[in-house]
């Protein structure tokens, strides 16, 4: 294809994207709530559930201007070349080509982000702190976006280095050794995630000994499950939002809960969403996750072989010689429609998971706390109790809350 055929096509995929998105977000969002199920009487009435309601259409209106705002300003860069003039502007300081394309990206990365602050500004202290969410300061915002650069420039910059020095010293085929490395780094980051990135951000802080604790590894030891590292994340630093998740590997493995998560529960309810955590893990989840992460980047990275020395779409985004990171950004936007095919695949897997995860609690331990601690948490959250089937298998991780209620009760 020639340059124009490509710049108008890297339009239309923007276009057609941005439309289908939204149109399925308007669907959601018009999707009638309906009464208040029987299932959820104790927990909602009619004024929580239209607060509930309120709170996804600010979110929508929201996302729909942000997502204009970045959807008419890619438009715009293509259209008339910015890509290739930053690439133009650039090369003027005589950089190596491995050095420019670090400088590029490392350019658009600072000025996307910071066109992106005020509408995060305005989530965080004006929509979050609207409904009662919002728990963080001006001082926490600032500093979080600092820790992220640093942690972009060393982690990201390393690994984008690595990334452009194969693809200029070995070619095409960069692809499956730069494999290799992501592969290593999938693993690595999900085995240390809790001991060296997460402390950057919150505070690690090991279960007290008493009842709780004492419950907690009891059940674990009744499901032949070996678990030492429970611990609290501040959460309620940033949010009142209550979360649990699971990391690591081996005896690296560790279960992670949200203080607003045991401010909010029963300490049943809390051994019920451990239980669900631990199944994730005795159903192999954890290591499917790992393995189809590491294979979509594999089939990512083979796609962007076949193009990165493609003169053609260097030219399309307005660059006068070809460019390896001009090839990158074209390529990202082409691929687009192929990663939302694999996110829908890996969120099908991922609801999968969730229900089996919810069964196996029930039968280890008990499927009423679960889905009392379910139901605290869709009221406490204002999450949406009914949505479009559409929004759900395109955007869902999780299935619906009524959806795991009717499996759990």
């Amino acid at each position: 294809m020639d340059q124009d055929t490509i710049k108008y096509l890297l339009m239309g995929i923007i276009s057609l994207s941005f439309i289908f998105e939204k149109t399925i977000s308007f669907l959601n969002v018009r999707r009638k709530t309906g009464p208040v199920p029987g299932t959820l009487e104790e927990y909602l009435d009619e004024k929580k559930l239209k607060r509930s309601k309120q709170y996804q259409n600010t979110n929508y209106y929201f996302g729909l201007v942000s997502g204009l705002f970045t959807f008419a300003l890619t438009l715009v860069f293509l259209q008339f070349g910015f890509f290739g003039w930053l690439d133009e502007w650039l090369r003027q300081f005589g950089f190596s080509d491995l050095v420019l394309s670090i400088a590029y990206f490392g350019v658009l990365f600072i000025g996307s982000d910071i066109l992106s602050i005020p509408f995060d500004y305005y989530h965080t202290f004006r929509i979050e702190a609207e409904y009662g969410f919002n728990n963080t300061t001006v001082r926490t915002f600032f500093a979080d976006k600092i820790k992220g650069y640093l942690l972009s420039i060393v982690v990201g910059g390393t690994l984008l280095f690595v990334l452009l020095w194969l693809v200029l010293e070995i070619g095409n085929d960069f692809w499956w050794i730069f494999w290799l490395i992501s592969a290593l780094f999938i693993v690595l980051v999900n085995q240390f995630y809790s001991a060296l990135i997460l402390p950057l951000f919150n505070k690690l802080t090991p279960l007290k000994d008493g009842e709780l604790k004492n419950t907690i590894l009891n059940y674990a030891q009744s499901v032949g499950f070996s678990l030492e590292n429970v611990f609290i994340i501040d959460g309620s630093k940033r949010s009142s939002k209550a979360n649990a998740f699971f990391s690591g590997i081996g005896k690296r493995k560790k279960v992670v809960l949200y203080d607003t998560l045991i401010e909010q529960h029963t300490p049943d309810e809390l051994v019920a969403v451990l239980a669900h955590e631990i199944g994730h893990y005795k159903k192999g989840h954890i290591k499917t996750g790992l393995v189809t992460g590491i294979l979509q980047t594999g089939i990512i990275l083979y796609l962007l072989s076949l193009v990165i020395f493609n003169e053609q779409i260097s030219f399309a985004l307005g660059g006068n010689i070809s460019s390896i990171h001009l090839n990158i950004v074209g390529f990202t936007m082409l691929v687009s429609p192929l990663s939302m095919i694999l996110g829908i695949g890996m969120n099908l897997i991922s609801r999968k998971h969730e229900y089996e995860a919810d069964d196996f609690a029930k039968l280890t331990y008990a499927g009423k706390p679960l889905a009392e601690a379910l139901k605290t948490l869709s009221a406490k959250n204002l999450s949406d109790i009914n949505p479009h089937p559409l929004y759900v298998f395109v955007n869902y991780s999780h299935p619906p809350l009524l959806s795991r209620l009717k499996r759990l009760e």
